[in-house]
């Protein structure tokens, strides 16, 4: 059978850095800054490793354009220097929203050096950045959900291990809204089947407490008690997911199972698992919940961050409005 071809979203090509280069050697003074701000994000925050690394090539690059201009201290920094460094991005054809992020690390980067001594003043805190601009996420409508999760079950009917497994990962995904991260981080003492409950380590080491519905506790029953017996070694972790060698599954593995199995949706957007929390977040709201329970759910610092799917909700109102009025 011919694999469907798989509809990925196109991305702009990222500009290059002017100022980071791989096998740049920052002076000792600014090195040793780098270290401790990395110290600092992983140990006292709680940062994931992927948001350290994220901070860290923003905070280099800012240090590498600062070291090219004669500074060797983290006190010759100085908001003259981060303006040219950001409108040197910005000539180097860099994003809005790429920006704002590397602005965001840079004032987190000196609020630590003056918070920790290295420098008198914060020169970050009066950096000011473009918006970014939040563009609406794309959603599966509610019809588009369901079918990718009865094809998903249709796969998993003759008992293939691995099918099983998607099967579970997909219900579990909607169902719950957690992050890939959170989902590949499951072990199986986390499940309280009984309360239908998951305990998830989010992001910043924050832990919660995520509720879900029959049919993923169903299609997890069937993959715990079919499908893992099969794949699961000698040595394997606790994981609740394994992959087809008995490792826990990565979350490279998930966005694959997820993007196929869009891909089998007729006219379903592109979309990976970040597009399945998407989906579930509007789905709560479309259903009438909170937007405090929404936030609560989904593990998010701030409501702010939850504020977006009101929009996607508001939205797909406004187009059903379009399309079904007589006068609109």
């Amino acid at each position: 059978m011919p694999q469907p071809t798989r509809r990925r979203s196109s991305r702009p090509a990222i500009a290059p850095d002017p100022d980071q280069q791989p096998d740049q050697q920052l002076p000792a003074g600014l090195a040793d800054a780098l270290a401790g701000f990395e110290l600092y994000l992983s140990a006292e925050r709680g940062r994931s490793a992927h948001t350290v690394r994220a901070y860290l090539g923003d905070v280099r690059s800012l240090l590498g354009h600062a070291m090219s201009r004669g500074s060797a201290e983290p006190g010759q920094l100085d908001l003259a220097q981060l303006r040219a460094w950001l409108a040197a991005l910005s000539a180097g054809g860099q994003a809005r929203g790429s920006i704002a992020r590397r602005a965001a690390a840079a004032r987190s980067f000196t609020g630590w050096l003056r918070r920790t001594g290295r420098i008198e003043s914060d020169p970050g805190a009066r950096l000011r950045s473009p918006k970014a601009g939040r563009p609406l996420p794309g959603v599966l409508k509610a019809d588009q959900a369901a079918e990718l999760l009865a094809v998903a079950h249709r796969h998993g009917a003759d008992g293939e291990p691995l099918a099983l497994r998607d099967a579970a990962m997909l219900e579990l995904l909607y169902a719950s809204g957690i992050r890939v991260a959170e989902l590949c981080g499951l072990d199986l003492g986390d499940l309280d089947h009984d309360r239908r409950t998951l305990r998830v380590l989010g992001k910043g080491a924050r832990e919660r407490v995520v509720p879900y519905g029959l049919p993923a506790e169903q299609a997890v029953a069937r993959w715990l008690g079919t499908g893992r017996t099969v794949v699961v070694r000698d040595g394997s972790p606790a994981a609740l997911f394994l992959g087809r060698r008995g490792g826990r599954v990565d979350p490279r593995q998930v966005r694959e199972v997820v993007y196929q199995g869009v891909d089998r949706v007729e006219g379903a957007p592109a979309m990976g698992p970040h597009g399945l929390r998407h989906s579930a977040a509007t789905h709560l709201l479309d259903g009438g919940a909170d937007l405090r329970s929404v936030q609560e759910l989904l593990g998010h610092a701030t409501l702010a961050t939850t504020q977006i799917y009101t929009h996607v909700s508001i939205e797909r109102l406004r187009d059903s409005y379009r399309q079904a009025h007589p006068r609109a």
